[in-house]
């Protein structure tokens, strides 16, 4: 449901926006593709009830409070490259709208925070973190026409399609017995985007270099306990830097 109403406001904002530029403006289709690095929320500013907060937080149990289920891993590492293309039309030189897809997965490894198995090693898991986001936006570059630097600054609204998976090794909270299996939350998530960026020309006004800055802002749903998870949600916000190259046509 969630979902199908994401798709009916992605096509009511991409409707507003071409039925609100002038008929008579010129124009002009581009292509462009880029790569860079996605960069999710820190846990201290994600939603409230993200899993990943906590696993790393943690609860105590209940035959010793001194101790927790807290899982020990680095967020920062989910930080990694990422991969775009977007097909733009520019109703004269200020206003465009842009269609496009993107690509970002990474795996972060875990281990229990306070707890071993019985020969003292490593209780391992493995935390993975998939998101494609489909996003339709509108530029507004101010200065400059094609064949010139162009600044600009936008904004959109996106469907992201994530995958959220722990597997390996795991301890029962009441019995202690450590247990392999693997728990995936699959979906679509309807969301935001804001964006700012530069354009350099490369020798004239067909191809050139796009510097872009991206951050979106969407929450998938993980099923919570009946799934395997410990809480209800995965925030898919956080920040983009791409580099990529531009052909107009």
């Amino acid at each position: 449901m969630q979902a199908r109403v994401g798709a009916v406001m992605l096509m009511l904002f991409a409707g507003a926006v071409f039925t609100a530029v002038p008929a008579t403006a010129q124009v002009v289709h581009s292509v462009q593709v880029g790569a860079g690095f996605f960069n999710p929320r820190g846990l201290d500013s994600r939603v409230f009830g993200d899993v990943l907060v906590r696993n790393a937080v943690g609860e105590e149990l209940p035959y010793d409070p001194g101790l927790s289920d807290a899982l020990l891993f680095d967020m920062g590492e989910f930080l990694s490259g990422q991969v775009s293309g977007e097909w733009n039309v520019a109703f004269g030189n200020h206003i465009e709208v842009g269609a496009g897809v993107g690509w970002y997965s990474d795996s972060v490894p875990s281990v229990y925070y306070d707890l071993v198995d019985e020969g003292g090693r490593e209780i391992v898991q493995t935390l993975s973190l998939r998101i494609v986001p489909t996003t339709a936006v509108v530029r507004f570059l101010p200065f400059g026409r094609p064949g010139d630097v162009q600044p600009y600054v936008g904004a959109g609204f996106g469907l992201f399609n994530y995958r959220y998976a722990e597997h390996g090794e795991f301890v029962d909270p009441v019995t202690l017995d450590i247990f392999a299996d693997e728990f995936t939350a699959t979906g679509w998530a309807p969301g935001g985007v804001v964006l700012g960026g530069v354009r350099v020309p490369l020798g004239g006004d067909v191809f050139g270099l796009t510097v872009e800055g991206r951050y979106q802002f969407a929450t998938g749903e993980t099923g919570g306990i009946d799934a395997g998870f410990l809480d209800e949600k995965i925030d898919l916000s956080g920040g983009q830097f791409n580099i990529g190259l531009l052909v107009r046509f």
